[in-house]
């Protein structure tokens, strides 16, 4: 068969569209994992301290385990909802996985902004979590009776 004549070179492809990402639930947590190991042997440099560089513990985000396995927040997050629609036994494994990889990374999180090691105030934010504070409206007397105001 010749080349398709004109623009129609996209006929040639053998596969249309992105394939899947991870053949089984075990591979995507073993790459998860290889993640958090990276994450873990790759600490921040924080050169804004006196006296030189400081290695900072790095946070897991979805954002930074999505970059490791080459693909998007929006492709990751497509995958966990089409799966969630499923009853096949592989797409409640991947489901498994996905929770799992969600509670790691919130659980680091937490811990670490628990302790001191992250901000505070920034996981809070990024974890959807938030200090209740109770407003307490206080109703004073009314300078004026209601027969004091003018009727219309």
């Amino acid at each position: 068969m010749g080349a398709p004549v004109g623009n129609q070179f996209w006929k040639m492809r053998s596969v249309h569209g992105r394939e899947k990402l991870f053949a089984t639930p075990e591979l995507m947590w073993e790459a998860a994992c290889e993640y958090f190991q990276w994450c873990e042997e790759n600490p921040i440099q924080d050169t804004r301290s006196f006296g030189g560089k400081q290695k900072v513990q790095r946070p897991f985000t979805m954002h930074g385990l999505c970059r490791f396995l080459g693909c998007n927040t929006v492709y990751f997050n497509h995958f966990e909802t089409a799966i969630d629609k499923k009853e096949d036994e592989c797409s409640k494994d991947f489901s498994k996985v996905i929770i799992d990889i969600r509670e790691a990374i919130y659980q680091q999180k937490f811990e670490h902004a628990a302790i001191g090691i992250f901000k505070d105030n920034i996981i809070a934010r990024d974890l959807g979590l938030s200090e209740k504070t109770e407003n307490r409206i206080q109703v004073e007397q009314p300078i004026f009776n209601d027969e004091d105001l003018p009727n219309d």
